[in-house]
């Protein structure tokens, strides 16, 4: 099985939720599994520096051992797109950099998770955005799809996106936010007008429970 992108229709969409469930679906077919987040905005300070609980959570579940500054090479204390905070932290993100980590990371694994942030066209510096970052990559995406009111219009709009950047669209995930009443409609909908397949609907779930049981790669 290749890496993949993992990028989102918006921001809290459950792009890191999702992203922990591929990383639980690889190590249950005896993958050595790592995960990575490139550039991540929200965090906190700690005593060995700045710490993403995204980028944690990727760590914690993976079962290929790293250390935290290869997972996640750009880390922003303020919670605002990550150019903006780079420009305040004096900071460029540099895409070159980031493939170098994840290279790192690649040789130490049989797969890789990479986690952007935000949707696909959020800008990293002047140039660049999350889209040129997955495709200095080459990988595979999958798109996240929070199912809520304007779900629609966000995810045709992201796997038009997608396409234009050239990149394989492996599928997408519905991942039912709000439990809506015309989810089901929704999703439909998205099946409809998606040629990639939905890889999965993963409903509410609480904390003992996991998305990766909702999830299937074989479509």
């Amino acid at each position: 099985m290749t890496s993949l992108f993992v990028t989102g229709t918006d921001t809290e969409v459950g792009k890191t939720f999702i992203s922990v469930a591929l990383i639980e679906l690889f190590k249950q077919q005896g993958l050595n599994v790592a995960g990575m987040k490139p550039i991540a905005s929200g965090c906190e300070q700690t005593p060995a520096g700045l710490r993403n609980e995204d980028a944690l959570a990727l760590q914690q579940h993976a079962n290929v051992e790293l250390d935290y500054e290869l997972i996640n090479p750009y880390a922003f204390a303020p919670a605002i797109a990550p150019h903006i905070a780079a420009q305040q932290a004096v900071t460029d993100i540099e895409i070159n950099v980031l493939k170098t980590h994840y290279q790192q990371i690649q040789a130490q694994a049989d797969v890789v998770v990479v986690e952007g942030a935000g949707g696909w066209l959020v800008p990293l510096n002047e140039v660049d955005t999350m889209a040129d970052l997955a495709r200095s990559l080459s990988l595979p995406v999958v798109l996240v799809v929070g199912i809520r009111l304007g779900c629609i219009n966000h995810a045709l709009l992201s796997v038009e996106a997608i396409k234009q950047t050239g990149l394989n669209l492996l599928g997408w995930v519905a991942n039912d936010l709000e439990t809506s009443p015309q989810a089901k409609a929704m999703i439909e909908t998205l099946e409809q007008h998606i040629a990639a397949p939905c890889l999965g609907v993963v409903p509410q779930l609480n904390s003992n429970q996991s998305a990766s049981s909702f999830l299937s790669l074989a479509k």
